[in-house]
């Protein structure tokens, strides 16, 4: 136990919903415990139970089911999921703002929380005097605060406002004082909810540096967020959650490609998304990858020649002889990787059948093993004609790119680039040269 800093048993928290449960007065509370025993009674001579389990109930809902898992001292770990996986629900329960409805949660060291905007402030008290209420809250020294105290104002940018009382701080500024607080009292284990996302770009950068610094100093971080690229980057374990249960615990990476693969999972085929573009006067129905000899594939290698199939239908009356067909491969934390067109090669499809496939030949794919999205438009005289944004999946095992059997993962680099290398001794740069 003393390497744990989290410890989370067979958590379960339930909801009721539907109704509101109306509060009791000491008169109903007396009544309710001297009529339980007989209540249990005639249940039992019924024959029927003596209360409905919560499986049956049809008035709560499961927020989380039987989670179990541990976090050991100086881990980073990311919690992703769906909206309504419980992410937040489970940071609440580590907090001790909410109860589990069943099983049980220790903490081992000074918590710090940030679970939502203003959480923790008082809105009639200052900036400053909320500096320490929530360093007092910590269980800080005063001293450490007043040592730590204008790094927190910088790092949160409200020096003219700090003391001034924050109820007539904007949501920004609640945001940036929030996180400073959170983030250098230096608490032993830090939970920080989707918090992230509400500041503005700049803000966001900072506060991955200042996390980043908090994951290299040795504190225990539980993250919770949308954002992929931070989890892959700040993280080393990820959390998968789903409907309340944990589906994947173990290496971050994976714990994204399990979570993105979920989102995928129920995907619609491409005849019934709604949220294709264009005026539908070419309309793609399909796409397949295939080698060269016409076999489809589940999954390509890297450096092996693949064609990529658009299977089209065209509108009656539609002419033109200036259509473009466009792929745009993307990675899953949605960076791009390269884009093609048919216009880039200066191939011409001349006038469209009825119906037929656009066919993009790529050859030695440059592509390290991963999971990649394909986007596809077409075009014709300046019109998008349809168009799909993440339209399917594309996955790429390892294959002998370089010739030596060793392919670097995609956390080096989206793309395989051909080189070769080679030693010129006594060579040194001009500069050098001339001083010599």
């Amino acid at each position: 136990m003393g390497d744990t800093a989290i410890r989370v048993e067979n958590v379960c928290k339930r909801y009721r919903i539907g109704q509101r449960q109306r509060y009791k007065t000491l008169r109903d509370a007396l009544f309710g415990v001297m009529g339980t025993p007989f209540r249990g009674l005639g249940a039992c001579l019924s024959g029927q139970g003596t209360s409905k389990s919560y499986q049956e109930s049809d008035n709560f809902i499961w927020a989380l089911k039987d989670v179990s898992f541990e976090v050991k001292r100086g881990e980073v770990i990311g919690v992703v999921g769906r909206n309504g996986a419980g992410k937040s629900t489970l940071l609440k329960i580590l907090s001790r703002i909410t109860k589990p409805t069943k099983g049980f949660a220790e903490i081992h060291g000074r918590v710090g929380s940030l679970l939502e905007v203003g959480t923790g402030f008082h809105p009639e008290l200052t900036g400053r005097e909320n500096i320490y209420l929530n360093g007092a809250i910590l269980g800080i020294k005063r001293k450490d605060i007043d040592r730590r105290f204008d790094e927190i104002v910088a790092f949160a940018e409200v020096e003219k406002f700090i003391d001034t009382p924050i109820k007539h701080y904007s949501s920004g500024m609640y945001l940036r004082l929030a996180f400073a607080v959170a983030a250098h009292l230096e608490p032993e284990i830090l939970l920080v909810d989707e918090v992230l996302a509400v500041g503005d770009v700049a803000f966001q950068k900072k506060c991955m540096g200042k996390m980043g610094d908090v994951a290299k100093e040795g504190r225990t971080v539980l993250l919770i967020s949308h954002n992929m690229a931070a989890v892959e980057n700040l993280c080393q374990r990820g959390v998968v959650l789903h409907q309340g249960q944990i589906t994947y615990i173990g290496n971050q990476a994976e714990a994204i490609a399990q979570y993105l693969k979920s989102l995928s999972g129920n995907a619609l085929s491409l005849m019934d998304r709604k949220d294709r573009i264009g005026s539908g006067a070419v309309r793609v129905v399909g796409i397949e990858v295939k080698d060269v000899h016409g076999n489809t594939l589940d999954s390509v290698a890297s450096a092996q020649d693949l064609d990529l199939y658009l299977y089209f239908v065209t509108a009656t009356g539609f002419r033109s002889r200036r259509v473009i067909a466009s792929l745009l491969l993307k990675t899953q934390l949605d960076v791009p990787v390269f884009l093609h067109h048919n216009r880039l090669t200066g191939d011409e499809f001349g006038e469209l059948p009825e119906s037929g496939a656009f066919v993009c030949r790529l050859q030695r794919l440059p592509l390290p093993p991963s999971t990649y999205q394909i986007t596809y438009s077409i075009l014709a005289d300046g019109e998008c004609l349809d168009g799909i944004t993440n339209a399917v999946e594309m996955t790429v095992v390892e294959g002998d790119f370089f010739g030596s059997g060793e392919v670097p993962p995609i956390s080096h680099g989206v793309c395989l680039a051909e080189g070769r290398w080679r030693l010129l001794p006594g060579c040194a740069p001009s500069g050098l040269r001339r001083q010599s």
